[in-house]
């Protein structure tokens, strides 16, 4: 049971801190996408695709002193930060080695806003269908943000960044 907690603690370990709890979402379910080893089962959201279990194993973690949460205030919200404590840090010697690759797929994704990333994971929650079909869902699902052509342009060409990083 823990072996899922250790995966988390893990990936923040090496996004070094994630910042935001929507961004720590998607950034998980994309590396789960691109063949990571992520067992959050993943339902589409309000944000984009959504796992509760991801919550809840994130509030244990830090309940258990493995992660750090730290909120900062910015005005008409509060923003969530993560990061690993020394404690964290220790529990990681009893988890199994990451993929060689994860560490550079998760820097290709802390590297992105949380609208971005929120654009990607929607994409590919509809990756089952044709592009152009996927596009449409989007335009659909996420109509008040707008996404334009080129940032549709834009998260494709990222998938395709991203997939030379997936596990193969």
């Amino acid at each position: 049971m823990l072996q899922e907690h250790a995966k988390i603690v893990q990936f923040i370990s090496l996004a070094n801190e994630v910042n935001g709890r929507k961004k720590l979402q998607k950034m998980v379910y994309i590396a789960k996408k691109m063949h990571f080893s992520f067992a959050e089962k993943y339902e589409l959201h309000m944000y984009g695709p959504y796992s509760e279990e991801l919550t809840l194993r994130v509030e244990e973690l830090c309940e258990m002193g493995f992660l750090a949460e730290r909120c900062t205030d910015k005005g008409s919200y509060v923003q969530y930060h993560y990061h690993v404590t020394n404690e964290g840090t220790s529990f990681l010697e009893t988890a199994d080695a990451p993929h060689d690759m994860l560490g550079a797929c998760i820097e290709l994704l802390n590297g992105k806003s949380a609208r971005f990333l929120e654009l990607v994971s929607t994409l590919l929650y509809f990756d089952h269908l044709e592009k152009d079909e996927q596009v449409e869902k989007v335009r659909i699902v996420k109509s008040k943000l707008n996404f334009s052509d080129e940032e549709m342009d834009n998260a494709f060409a990222f998938i395709d960044e991203l997939e030379k990083v997936s596990v193969q």
